[in-house]
């Protein structure tokens, strides 16, 4: 497995990791997810997020490999509000009550990076929320501190001294942050983590994918069509094609560190490391996807920005 250095960070991560948003709000039991993330350990993936608004996440994780703490580089996303805890969305309170929590919940003395989990711009120059995560990095809860979101709000977080890290939306549909946020981090040596990499299918269509991925999966989807781009244009068999072609997009971006991948499948875990073994696509491809994305943004009524 490749591994990446994260920015200023100096932690080596692999192209890709692990995103523990589905084996929460899909309430995945405890033995597969312990088998996944023990396959995605055993075969070189050292890198897993999660985030306290993914109810069951941290738990899940911690319970399954916090006895192997040592083996992998560990996020976690902090900010909202929550009814066990003190503190309204974006106050210090909860902020430093998020991170005690996770430190319990995910079975660990310190947290490798925690992002504030897509607040807007205003949060970001009100400075309480930062100076909470910048308080917890210099009592050595966390190592670093860092932002989850998109579009200007991303960009400016990349510009505060504080964050060495960001997680944003890089993908075939959502190409908005590869020309708006990749270089200003890979100025400022910025660790970048990219969330939905494989676009949810989008070449799945509507409708056929689990519930909480709804909003996002429609819009790709929507996307997808209009930029009227088959496997084939791109020089591969066939439609079954797609997650390598789209995982292998992501990760050949200048800038990405890595790119998290949440699955509840093995078989579909041993796939994203089988496609992430083959390496960048050719300057070619990527031409043509970066192309026809702008070619249907271009006829689209309105501007496409990165997804939250």
């Amino acid at each position: 497995m490749e591994k990446r250095t994260l920015g200023s960070t100096g932690l080596e991560v692999s192209a890709l990791g692990f995103g523990g948003g589905p084996v929460g709000f899909l309430g995945t039991e405890q033995n597969r997810v312990a088998e996944i993330l023990n396959f995605l350990l055993e075969n070189g993936v050292n890198f897993i997020d999660t985030a306290a608004g993914y109810p069951g996440s941290e738990e899940a994780i911690g319970n399954a490999v916090g006895h192997r703490r040592d083996e992998f580089v560990l996020v976690s996303k902090c900010g909202q509000a929550f009814d066990d805890l003190e503190g309204e969305a974006w106050s210090a309170t909860v902020i430093s009550q998020t991170v005690d929590r996770a430190l319990r919940r995910l079975k660990t003395d310190h947290l490798d990076v925690m992002l504030l989990h897509s607040c807007d711009q205003e949060v970001l120059e009100k400075g309480e929320a930062v100076a909470a995560l910048i308080k917890a990095r210099d009592a050595g809860k966390i190592r670093h501190v860092g932002y989850s979101g998109d579009n200007e709000a991303a960009v400016y977080a990349a510009g505060l001294e504080a964050v060495d890290v960001i997680e944003t939306s890089v993908n075939i549909c959502d190409q908005a942050n590869i020309d708006m946020l990749l270089p200003e981090a890979v100025k400022r040596d910025i660790g970048i983590i990219v969330k939905r990499p494989v676009a949810n299918a989008a070449w799945m269509g509507v409708g056929e994918q689990p519930g909480f991925y709804a909003n996002y999966t429609t819009t790709y989807a929507e996307r997808f069509i209009s930029m009227g781009i088959t496997a084939g244009d791109l020089g591969f068999d066939d439609d079954a094609a797609w997650p390598e072609i789209a995982l292998r997009f992501t990760l050949s971006q200048p800038g990405v560190t890595t790119a998290i991948v949440g699955t509840t499948n093995p078989s579909n875990a041993a796939r994203n490391i089988a496609a992430t073994a083959k390496g960048a696509l050719p300057d070619a491809t990527i031409a043509k996807i970066r192309t026809a994305f702008s070619n249907a943004e271009s006829a689209a009524a309105d501007q496409w920005v990165g997804q939250r």
